[in-house]
């Protein structure tokens, strides 16, 4: 099989449907999202995640604003306040505000954009899977796949094709903590699907590598600088300096939307900060005492020079990033205005 078995956001028209992805795996329920408030909160809340899947839910957000005829800039503002990091959040947003004020179809601007990012993912999976030999055992930090994307997955769109290719002997998934999207979410992903993975503590990737039994780390990402530098949840730069340190080569994959060339390094990058709840607490219980603050941003910026290559729907991309990735960039925009891409 070489595309997941499942859509994790539908749109019917009239409503936005996700997965709620706060309830794997213990339940597969679904989230109605009937007014752009909705989209909103879905997105803030995490009940959808992923820079691509929050790009598509905030793309029919828009819709629905307009179908609720309020005012259609508030609404972009309010959808481009819930998470600062994922730059597809934002670049959606401005492609459905070119769309309104070329006179186009809003609905149609949504479908394409989650038409357009299925087969972005399905493309990454063509290019990436021969970076993996027959044999390789991977690890991936977070969730990089279908419940991240429109579709297919980014990093899990590479392993689900080379999978299917028979280059995966087995995949590593780190638990991601403190909101266990690995062991959640990319396990519930891979082993619905039919390929062999196995979770470990964030704190075990250094040991497997140390022990030889790794032998590639692919993660996906949230925002690209135009350095390279990448944007991935919190604990990326620590696989990276650990792939680096044992001489693992370490890709990213994420469509040419993740790539932000008006932020030259990644320290332009914002971090969102998250609640400390999701640290003090797992469930009702309370893990840290009362009073002891906690840090908790979201992500993490790994440095280009530890980024073996960068994976897009347009191929692999090499160091020096610089240049490879404006032609990416600008190989997507002329797409894009093309008969077949309009």
């Amino acid at each position: 099989m070489t595309g997941s078995s499942f859509s994790p956001i539908a749109w019917d028209g009239d409503a936005i449907t996700l997965i709620d992805q706060r309830r794997l795996p213990a339940e597969e329920v679904y989230f109605t999202c009937a007014t752009w408030e909705d989209a909103a909160l879905a997105i803030r809340e995490m009940v959808v995640r992923g820079a691509p899947a929050i790009g598509i839910t905030a793309a029919y957000g828009v819709v629905l604003a307009a179908r609720a005829g309020v005012d259609l800039e508030a609404a972009i503002a309010g959808l481009a306040a819930t998470r600062p990091t994922a730059v597809n959040l934002f670049w959606a947003l401005d492609r459905m505000r070119a769309c309104r004020a070329a006179g186009g179809d809003l609905d149609a601007e949504a479908r394409a954009i989650q038409a357009e990012d299925r087969a972005m993912c399905e493309a990454m999976g063509a290019h990436g899977a021969p970076l993996l030999p027959p044999g390789t055992r991977i690890l991936t930090h977070c969730n990089a796949g279908a419940l991240a994307t429109g579709g297919h997955g980014t990093a899990l769109g590479v392993i689900r094709t080379a999978h299917a290719q028979g280059r995966i002997a087995g995949v590593y998934a780190d638990e991601t903590r403190p909101y266990l999207q690995g062991a959640r979410l990319t396990a519930w992903e891979l082993q619905r699907d039919g390929v062999p993975v196995t979770v470990l503590p964030d704190v075990a990737a250094g040991h497997l590598m140390q022990q030889g039994r790794i032998d590639a780390v692919i993660v996906g990402t949230d925002r690209v600088a135009a350095n390279g530098d990448v944007a991935n949840k919190i604990g990326t730069y620590t696989v990276a300096v650990l792939a680096h340190a044992h001489g693992i080569p370490f890709y990213v994959a994420g469509p040419t939307s993740t790539i932000d060339l008006e932020t030259p390094t990644g320290a332009g990058i914002p971090i969102e900060q998250r609640t400390p709840l999701e640290v003090t607490h797992v469930g009702d219980r309370r893990l840290v005492p009362v009073g002891v603050p906690v840090e908790n941003p979201a992500f993490d910026v790994t440095p280009a020079r530890l980024v073996t290559a960068l994976i897009t729907e347009h191929g692999v991309i090499r160091p020096p990033f610089a240049e490879g990735l404006a032609a990416h960039v600008a190989a997507a925009d002329d797409g894009r205005r093309s008969p077949a891409g309009s």
